[in-house]
């Protein structure tokens, strides 16, 4: 698809909110929790796509906050101005609805609030009964809160934390028979999964999403990577993953949403220690240093043998 920015509303000091036209023969139907990949001068970078109730889907809109460091992604899209094209893959969802059974609780975390408005919107519409939490540092850095308040009324709750911070113990242990669906920072989620597992909440009513800065961190060190099959030893750079080196290489590789939540990329280790990264595997599974998510996992070991 090309889509045409229609305007870019500044939110916060760092957050921004995009609104693009869609070609006229583009699917608009979409359900929530889905993401679109977009073509920008850093490459490609996935972004939620947010809708309020009842509102008529004509136009993509993504809320970006700009990273500061990183490779540029963020920074390449607040760059953008009215009238600009950029070219975007089809409409993808990792991050589905997919236990109504059940009072759901959406968790977000600082921008991770993006794919839960949509959440939130949807089960307004279909009056199922949910709460929404939603953890920020400050107000100042607190996208949509009026928004948030109009639509959701009560059933939105904002953590601020300076002055009222969230009580991820206190949320989780109370709301045991809640589905969650959590979306924000790998600590965030690191820690609620945690808990929802000492509270014996089984792991398929917790769903979530990594909604952070993917781009490269500072202090990476480069690897290698052996492909079992072949023997083939890939160099795997400070700034690269897994995932592009292997297909710099000509290696074709299975992967989806490249922030280590989707699962798909999952991979068999033979040797090496894995360095996990990723929001998907249990603490188990990261123990056992037997599998790994390669699309943001690393290596903490000078080499891993893949089972590619």
């Amino acid at each position: 698809m090309k889509l045409t920015l229609k305007s870019v509303q500044k939110l916060t000091d760092q957050i921004s909110e995009f609104n693009f036209e869609t070609p006229s023969d583009a699917a608009h139907a979409w359900a929530a929790g889905s993401h679109v990949e977009l073509e920008t001068s850093a490459g490609l970078r996935s972004y939620s796509l947010i809708r309020w109730p009842n509102e008529t889907i004509d136009h993509f809109r993504f809320a970006v906050k700009c990273e500061q460091p990183g490779m540029g992604g963020s920074q390449a899209m607040h760059n953008l101005r009215g009238g600009d094209v950029i070219n975007a893959k089809d409409v993808r969802n990792n991050f589905e609805l997919v236990d109504q059974t059940c009072p759901i609780l959406l968790l977000a975390g600082g921008i991770g609030i993006t794919p839960i408005i949509s959440m939130a919107a949807e089960l307004h519409e279909k009056d199922h009964p949910f709460q929404l939490h939603y953890a920020v540092r400050n107000a100042e850095s607190a996208a949509y809160t009026a928004e948030l308040m109009h639509y959701f009324g009560d059933r939105f709750h904002l953590h601020l934390d300076d002055t009222n911070p969230i009580d991820l113990n206190d949320l989780i242990t109370t709301n045991t028979d809640h589905t969650f669906y959590i979306c924000g920072p790998q600590g965030m989620i690191n820690a609620a999964r945690s808990l929802a597992e000492n509270a014996k909440i089984p792991a398929s009513k917790i769903h979530v999403e990594l909604f952070a800065n993917t781009e490269s961190e500072s202090g990476n060190t480069p690897f290698e990577v052996e492909i079992a099959s072949t023997g083939q030893i890939v160099s795997v750079a400070e700034n690269q993953t897994i995932v592009e080196a292997l297909e710099e290489a000509g290696v074709d590789v299975m992967y989806d949403c490249q922030r280590g939540d989707c699962g798909i990329c999952a991979t068999d280790v033979i040797a090496g220690v894995p360095d996990h990264r990723d929001v998907v595997l249990s603490e188990a599974e990261r123990s056992s240093n037997n599998i790994m998510q390669i699309c943001v996992s690393r290596a903490l070991s000078e080499r891993l043998v893949l089972d590619l």
